[in-house]
């Protein structure tokens, strides 16, 4: 993940005797899928750009048990959050921030039963903060006059009612933002939560992704942006089922900050 790129791990930090000011909790996606790999790049050169002091964990870090509690497997839930909060809390880390909604929402709402409570942060409220504050400033108008649509990940908007966030940067861009017909709180799904991701599709008339991205594309937009790895596979797969890769790019909001930085 490190080409060109400055990552240190908590291993590294502690060895120093020194606290990062957030740990980055990459998740399975932004570890091991290829395109969500390009997420966690992106956002990496965002915090370097920033000159925020972070940290991985690098082998240490493991699933945050989400699939495993939204398939019905409590038990092996909490022993995959038992495992991370006995090693979060040996390091003392105090604020997370992910790329993933799934990691956050499991993180937030989730491990403070079992002992682990921490400031959880979204990507994009980040991203927001460091714009804010004027650490992190936009040179390009690389998106200027872009169509922009964007696709509110279940487990960051409906579920922890984070709307605006991501909205906001996206407008810093100089981008044009369309919204679909269902956004915000009425949001349709991508097809991925839940465990979904892992399993074919009950039968019907259209899969969800699918009809999600068609009604991405009634915005007629440049760019399909999202929050999330596992929105970001479904709404690509949703492209290529309307045979629009041509014409229309499926982006994450780091990916689009990080481009115009």
């Amino acid at each position: 993940m490190s080409e060109g790129l400055t990552v240190k791990t908590m291993e590294q930090f502690m060895a120093e005797g020194k606290q990062p000011e957030i740990l980055f909790w990459v998740g399975s996606a932004g570890s091991y899928d290829d395109r969500a790999k390009k997420i966690s790049r992106a956002f990496v050169k965002i915090l370097n750009k920033a000159n925020v002091e972070f940290a991985v964990l690098g082998p240490e870090e493991s699933s945050t048990g989400d699939v495993a509690k939204r398939a019905g497997n409590e038990f092996l839930f909490q022993m995959q959050a038992m495992t991370n909060i006995e090693v979060l809390n040996a390091y003392g880390i105090k604020r997370i921030v992910t790329c993933d909604p799934h990691s956050f929402n499991t993180m937030k709402n989730e491990y403070p039963g079992l002992g682990g409570n921490y400031d959880v942060v979204h990507h994009t409220q980040y991203i927001k903060e460091l714009l804010d504050s004027g650490r992190l400033s936009l040179e390009g108008q690389f998106y200027k006059e872009k169509r922009i649509t964007f696709h509110d990940p279940c487990y960051l908007g409906r579920a922890n009612s984070v709307y605006d966030a991501p909205r906001e940067i996206l407008k810093s861009t100089n981008a044009r933002i369309i919204e679909m017909k269902r956004h915000k709180k009425t949001s349709l799904c991508c097809g991925a939560g839940g465990a979904q991701m892992f399993k074919e599709p009950e039968k019907g008339d259209m899969d969800i992704n699918v009809l999600r991205t068609k009604e991405a594309l009634e915005t007629n937009p440049n760019i399909i942006a999202t929050g999330c790895p596992y929105c970001n596979t479904m709404m690509t797969d949703g492209i290529k089922a309307h045979e629009k890769e041509d014409s229309v790019t499926v982006l994450d909001v780091a990916e689009l900050i990080a481009n115009s930085i």
